[in-house]
């Protein structure tokens, strides 16, 4: 029965002074006491509980949440107490204590927001579709950050956190989406380039003049949509009349037609506003018209032409030296690079560039396309200076290829995220996820060409003959099928039931044959290798050979699989090594990437979890399975051990079966039968007591799990 007599100041100090740590913090508990005795006994053990799970992430956000929490919780109600705390963490993990501070200091700026919740779209929660949507249209590769000011810098949008001008949640989003669009548009139809061009670009623009451009852009924009993107310009269209938008006065009417034709350019549109200034007062802005944030996209792109400048002319410069190699010329022979360009057919195109060497047009690779055309969304064409290759020593390129660049020098900076995948981890102490809180990054694993693959087969050469017949059984048994309609053989036990269902006078069965049935395999397997650095030695050699083992009877039964490894150091370390995509064939650079498998550092799991469950799903399979080989227990060098990787890797485990992944455990770790059957349940773990026994076991596991 629930403890119903409320505690006692001495009770309450006792437990204050445990979650607080008050003999090392030396804080006065005497202000939440006093707060926590004005509570029945429900709210206290409501608010202690929550003082406990956000002291587990600070101990002064705890403090601030027991003082402040404890004073608005009959006034808030408990879901509001719950969302700021939960809401406190988050911020505190994203962005570090003082704005975690800041949010505890503004509860009644939270309260506000949770009421936008309700019939609002928050923007952490769409981003995954707004970036799809965003990124699946043409032009510069764009990405969405929060702002309290809907603008772009040219590279990225900002949106507001919460959005909540609609009726509800789905206009809402829909009303982000339009936000998206016509900000994709400024990046894409030439606004930031008409004043790129301008010679007021280095100074301030005139404000009056600035102000009569955007509101006409904001037109041309508005039908450059309508082109180009009809449907979502038919939400534009729904949100105007849901929210009553003023009809533009009668001297913009004309106007606006001028405005949306297609042959409309920013440049013409300048013009316009520079024609009319002093003349024509702007229209109230429209809601999802957003502004302009001149200092912003000054800054971007001043650095994006700088970049794209130097890249494009060594890339040139790598082009030249190739093609003089190609045609066994003499260094001294300098060839020519000029451009063929086409004038666009309306407004809404970009010219299109051909890059000539010596009169022949170029192949260039796809990282130099996409630079040329941000060079020619900035100017509108491609300058003739761009074609001039660069001089040795210039300028280093892998400076710039984000994407290209070597791991270990993008771990080495301090934003481990840039470019990162980003997953969630669940801490057990507050009960809830902390957001975003794993960078994740995919490497190769390095081949290494020598006698492993040779010598493993020659060891094991028996063992290989038999796993391929067994495996070669698997891949042509049929299987019988009871209760069938028609059929080579009599069902007894189907038999059996419809003579007893006659003698009880109701209607017999007529499926009371057996027939033979030849079934296809469909399933898809991800094996997950450690590859910690407590694998090293005979471990390290025993899954590589249990590996090799595994390709050679999996490509005579022919299953689709997959093989990753996994290794951490902190959570802004976190490896994915990929040995074997799905759609590679197994040849010898997979058994050299086999052969090159070494250990490097932690066992965090959870991450590597809930990235490979997302490579499943994305496969077309009836049975989709997580098998991982692991010498030991969720360990890494920051808290992400005992309880806490545990519980954390459980709940990755949870998360994988709920997406109809079936996770599979095979281990050498001798305590495993501790932890093992609650990470994964009495049935999906295999403890084997000798490593050499690794080999033997992990392709008769695999037979056992997918018949």
């Amino acid at each position: 029965m629930e403890p119903t007599d409320p505690l006692s100041s001495e009770e309450l100090e006792a437990i204050l002074d445990e979650l607080l740590e008050v003999e090392f913090t030396f804080r006065s508990t005497e202000l939440p006491i006093s707060l926590l005795l004005e509570l029945e006994r429900p709210e206290q053990d409501f608010m202690l509980d929550w003082i406990r799970r956000v002291a587990s992430t600070h101990l002064e956000l705890g403090y601030q949440v027991a003082c402040q929490g404890t004073s608005a919780v009959e006034v808030m109600g408990r879901d509001i107490i719950e969302a700021w705390a939960l809401h406190i963490m988050d911020v505190y993990d994203l962005f570090g204590l003082r704005p975690a501070l800041e949010v505890i200091n503004s509860l009644d700026t939270f309260v506000e927001d949770q009421h936008k919740r309700i019939h609002g779209s928050v923007l952490a929660e769409q981003l995954g579709v707004l970036l799809g949507f965003v990124q699946g249209l043409s032009g510069r590769k764009l990405k969405i950050a929060e702002s309290e000011q809907t603008y772009t810098d040219t590279e990225t949008l900002y949106l507001p956190p919460i959005q909540a001008v609609m009726p509800s949640a789905q206009e809402n989003f829909l009303f982000y989406k339009v936000q998206v669009g016509l900000l994709w548009a400024q990046t894409r139809f030439g606004t930031f380039r008409v004043l790129h061009n301008m010679e007021a670009w280095a100074e301030d623009f005139s404000k009056p003049l600035l102000d009569l451009f955007f509101a006409m852009e904001s037109l041309r924009l508005e039908a450059v949509l309508a082109r180009e993107l009809p449907g979502l310009y038919r939400e534009l269209d729904k949100i105007q009349r849901t929210l009553d938008e003023k009809e533009l006065p009668e001297e913009w009417l004309v106007l606006e037609q001028q405005l949306s034709a297609p042959d409309t350019t920013a440049e013409s549109v300048m013009a316009l506003a520079t024609e009319y200034l002093g003349r024509l007062t702007p229209y109230a802005a429209k809601s999802f018209h957003g502004g302009l944030n001149m200092e912003a996209v000054r800054d971007c792109m001043e650095r994006r032409i700088e970049r794209d400048k130097a890249h494009f002319r060594v890339m040139l410069k790598h082009i030249q030296d190739e093609h003089i190699n190609l045609e066994h010329e003499s260094n001294d022979k300098q060839s020519q690079f000029s451009k063929k360009q086409s004038d666009p057919s309306n407004a809404s195109e970009e010219s299109v560039v051909e890059i000539m060497l010596d009169e022949l047009p170029v192949i260039l690779p796809p990282e130099v396309e996409n630079t040329l055309s941000s060079i020619i969304m900035d100017f509108g064409e491609l300058p003739d200076e761009y074609l001039v290759p660069a001089g040795d020593g210039e300028y280093d390129p892998n400076l710039f290829k984000e994407e290209e660049s070597d791991p270990d020098e993008v771990w080495s900076g301090t934003y481990h995220e840039e470019g990162a995948f980003l997953y969630d981890e669940w801490d057990f102490q507050r009960k809830h996820y902390r957001k975003n809180w794993c960078a994740v990054r995919e490497r190769s694993v390095k081949p290494v060409y020598d006698d492993f693959y040779q010598t493993t087969l020659d060891k094991y050469l028996g063992l290989i003959k038999h796993l391929r017949k067994t495996f070669e059984a698997m891949r042509d048994e049929d299987r019988l099928l009871k209760r069938q309609p028609h059929g080579d053989g009599v069902d007894i036990d189907a038999l059996v039931e419809a003579l007893a269902d006659d003698k009880r006078g109701t209607e017999m069965s007529d499926r009371l044959f057996t027939r033979m049935h030849r079934t296809e395999r469909n399933i898809a397997v991800v094996f997950m290798v450690d590859m910690s650095g407590s694998t090293k030695g005979w471990i390290n050699e025993a899954e590589r050979e249990s590996l090799l083992l595994l390709c050679e009877a999996l490509e005579t039964l022919g299953d689709r699989y997959a093989i990753y490894g996994f290794s951490s150091l902190t959570r802004k370390r976190c490896e994915i090594f990929h040995i074997k995509h799905f759609y590679e064939q197994y040849d010898d650079e997979i058994r050299a990437r086999i052969t090159g498998i070494r250990p490097q550092d932690y066992t965090r799991m959870g991450f590597a979890i809930r990235h490979l469950t997302k490579v499943l799903k994305e496969v077309d399979a009836k049975t989709r399975m997580l098998i991982t080989l692991s010498d030991g227990k969720p360990d890494d060098y920051d808290n992400y051990r005992g309880v806490y990787g545990i519980e954390d890797t459980r709940r990755a485990l949870i998360e994988a079966r709920r997406e109809g992944v079936h996770p599979y455990c095979i281990t050498i770790d001798e305590e495993a039968k501790d932890y093992l059957p609650h990470l994964y349940g009495p049935a999906a773990f295999t403890v084997i007591s000798e490593v050499s026994d690794l080999p033997l076991k992990v392709s008769d596991i695999y037979r056992r799990l997918t018949t």
